[in-house]
């Protein structure tokens, strides 16, 4: 199989921008699973808003554990770009090939985004549960990644893949439009340029 240097700008280039972006908003995002973690539960409530775990934390003298698993985070974070954008990238490129078309439909579109969104969660899902379970864990005494895991089972691990697998669409929808809208946006813009040089 030969290495695909577009796909793999493209999936290097939206793993980075996702690294950043979660490593930026990790602390909200701890606090957002802490709090619904704790609505799930519904008795011994410490949190009434999101904004209290957040005080809980300042409070405590515990602000940086507002970040336990983030490396794990940031780790399933880039693995789940990488392979999500190589994959629908190497899967375009692929459907492009076999059909001998020019541009790809909406409907391979949504196919193709979806089949790459499939191939990440089934890979990604337990550096997912465990990244949660770091996070909902009590200020300052979060595990490893491998402890972490070690906790439960594999199948422990694969809680709730299929739901991710199924809110697969919503990415896959919102690719699919971005990627119609670029390729109608850049017909445009060809037609202008023709037109003038015309």
């Amino acid at each position: 199989m030969q290495l695909d240097l577009e796909s793999l700008s493209e999936a290097t280039s939206g793993a980075i921008g996702s690294l950043v972006a979660t490593t930026v908003l990790y602390p909200l995002d701890t606090c957002k699973t802490k709090y619904q973690a704790e609505v799930q539960a519904k008795q011994n409530r410490k949190y009434r808003r999101i904004s209290d775990v957040l005080w809980e934390a300042i409070s405590t003298r515990q602000v940086l554990s507002l970040y336990q698993g983030l490396g794990t985070k940031n780790v399933q974070s880039f693995v789940s770009s990488f392979i999500y954008f190589y994959g629908y990238s190497y899967f375009k490129k692929l459907y492009l090939k076999k059909t001998r078309n020019k541009t790809i439909g909406t409907a391979a579109n949504l196919l193709v985004a979806t089949a790459a969104g499939v191939s990440t969660i089934v890979i990604t899902q337990p550096l997912d549960t465990a990244s949660s379970r770091m996070q909902t864990s009590e200020f300052g005494k979060s595990k490893g990644f491998w402890k972490t895991l070690s906790e439960g089972t594999w199948s422990e691990a694969f809680d709730g893949l299929a739901i991710s697998i199924l809110l697969t669409t919503n990415p896959s929808i919102q690719y699919t439009a971005f990627d119609q809208l670029k390729q109608r946006i850049l017909k445009g813009k060809i037609r202008e340029k023709t037109g003038v040089r015309s």
